[in-house]
């Protein structure tokens, strides 16, 4: 049975008869290695922007094969929007990145995280550092309404391997712009800074690199960042989450939780999880 078949007849018909089913709604795929796809919300689930759920798909087995997600809409859209990589022998993406519209997944609606306003201190300008599918907590407070109500400047800076890479930050940024509960504002307040590692384009070089040697200030025209009115939040690999801790605790900001706010929050959840 090819895996097509074991995807569109098997597993979706089981998780249709779950309490924690959900249809997919829409699926793109950007490259061999990206793809976003929304599904219907649960009309229960509450949850604030830059927080995450477990989703999935019944494993071979039967039994729910479930990894943390973080949800890409913001927290007044009717439906969910994730962003996922694909991973050829990954247990889960391997089967995911086949869903089409009308598959069903699994959602549990438990939503949790720490990319949220609430474990930031009050702030003048706000940073969202990602590389990879890391974008995806902040494509949902790109859109959030208390984000803009919250800080003068907001500044997202995606890091990707290839120019292709960037596409989902680029079409997210233009959506933002034109929306109309925050284009507005997001007009006047939001920075977009994409780069590439890998292959050439109009930006180069890591986001960790650009902060140490200030080339984002002066591409962007800002001030170096300070404890007193910077706040960042974090999404990524292992190796970003080590290096922009540095980074920032150089800066003297210091690490928040929703229980004790400070001046950065990094997300772990997704750090060798197995996908």
């Amino acid at each position: 049975m090819t895996l097509e078949m074991n995807i569109a007849d098997q597993p979706a018909n089981a998780v249709a008869s779950l309490p924690d089913a959900q249809e997919v709604t829409e699926v793109q795929h950007y490259t061999d290695r990206l793809f976003r796809f929304r599904v219907t919300r649960p009309r229960s689930l509450r949850f604030r922007s830059g927080e995450f759920v477990m989703i999935g798909l019944l494993g071979d087995n039967g039994r729910p094969l479930l990894r943390a997600y973080s949800i890409a809409s913001p927290s007044w859209d009717e439906e969910l929007e994730f962003y996922s990589i694909k991973v050829p022998d990954g247990p889960l993406t391997s089967k995911l990145q086949h869903i089409k519209p009308g598959d069903q997944i699994i959602l549990r609606p438990k939503p949790v995280g720490t990319l949220v306003h609430d474990a930031l201190l009050p702030g003048k300008r706000i940073w969202f550092f990602a590389t990879g599918t890391g974008i995806a907590p902040f494509a949902s407070l790109l859109r959030e309404p208390e984000t803009y109500e919250k800080y003068e400047k907001v500044i997202l800076a995606h890091t990707c391997r290839d120019v292709a890479e960037l596409k989902y930050g680029e079409e997210l940024v233009a959506k933002t712009l034109d929306d109309p509960l925050v284009g507005e504002e997001a007009q006047e307040k939001l920075l977009y800074y994409p780069t590439t590692t890998r292959e050439t384009s109009d930006r180069m070089g890591r986001v960790t690199d650009n902060l140490r040697s200030g080339k984002i200030f002066k591409d962007l025209g800002l001030s170096p960042i300070n404890a007193e009115y910077d706040r960042a939040m974090v999404c990524g690999s292992m190796g970003l989450n080590l290096d922009m801790k540095d980074i920032l605790e150089g800066y003297g900001l210091r690490e928040g939780a929703n229980s004790e706010p400070a001046e950065y929050v990094i997300e772990k959840a997704f750090v060798g999880d197995g996908i």
